[in-house]
């Protein structure tokens, strides 16, 4: 499969603080791949310069094989970009500004656009205005996916959506991607419902990636254990303790270390316990290996 998004050594400051640091990452055609950080990490910083509206201090990034600050216009129209507050134009209706779009994109895809905006029940002729914010985001959606994007970059989508319209949302978009095999960068701050749904997860922490890989791999090689609150003093973090969480009655370790690897470093710290694994999904694991504050 040939990489849609290439980024070396990509490093980026605001002003005089460094927020991304030497981040490697490959995208590769197909499938949805989660940008996943806690507010600040970088996520935005790095689809920001996807798309040319930065340039990094250094290193570099490509997109469909051109670099990332000078994406010819032909190039650019195969990528679809998602971002809160993209809808403009709300003075039209919904089937205007479906007339208005598919004037410009030579693959326009009208029925890709109504089957998802006639989900919704909503008559055609109302204005983008008058929608909820969660119809004005399926409208986004469906003018994105109508322009038949080969790379499609979401940027916190969930912003604004209840419940029902996430669900949605995810389902038609997990459809779209099996059936024309495009590619999906995208953020969000709901890790709980991109459990099953996501391909490969990109994870940032301060502007560092800290896991980068298929999801299933990352959830199933890193793990979660308990010890008793008292070896508080006996533990610290390291190559084989990612992070440490502390209850009131006991303390939760998190670490790539499997079982029995575990219980030999705890060992080696004096720590007379055996640990219990804990069962995690995709939110615990990426808590476990970002923190909880």
């Amino acid at each position: 499969m040939q990489d849609v998004i290439v980024c070396e050594d990509l490093t980026f400051r605001y002003k005089n603080t460094e927020v991304l640091h030497n981040i490697n990452l490959n995208v590769k055609q197909g499938g949805i791949v989660g940008l996943l950080g806690k507010n600040g990490a970088g996520k935005s910083t790095i689809i920001n310069i996807l798309m040319g509206f930065l340039q990094p201090e250094s290193g570099k990034c490509s997109v469909l094989g051109y670099p990332s600050f000078s994406i010819p216009p032909s190039i650019r129209a195969k990528i679809g970009l998602v971002h809160e507050g993209f809808t403009q134009y709300d003075f039209m209706s919904i089937d205007e500004i479906e007339r208005y779009y598919q004037a410009y994109y030579p693959k326009w895809r009208k029925d890709v656009y109504y089957d998802l905006i006639d989900r919704m029940k909503v008559p055609r002729s109302r204005k983008i205005s008058k929608l909820s914010c969660g119809q004005r985001s399926q409208v986004t959606l469906g003018l994105v996916l109508a322009q038949s994007p080969e790379l499609l970059i979401l940027d916190d989508f969930s912003m604004g959506l209840d419940v029902g319209y996430r669900r949605l949302f995810l389902e038609f978009l997990r459809d779209f991607v099996d059936t024309y095999k495009i590619t999906v960068l995208l953020t969000s701050h709901i890790i709980s419902e991109l459990d099953t749904f996501l391909d490969e997860v990109i994870i940032l922490k301060e502007g560092v990636i800290v896991a980068n890989g298929k999801r299933e791999d990352f959830t199933k090689n890193f793990y979660a254990y308990s010890l008793p609150i008292s070896f508080s003093n006996a533990l610290k973090t390291d190559e084989s303790i990612i992070n440490i969480e502390y209850g009131k009655k006991e303390l939760f370790i998190y670490s790539f270390n499997d079982e029995e690897a575990m219980k030999k470093h705890l060992s080696s710290l004096g720590v007379t316990a055996d640990p219990t694994q804990q069962i995690m999904n995709l939110e615990d694991a990426f808590i476990g290996l970002t923190g909880r504050y």
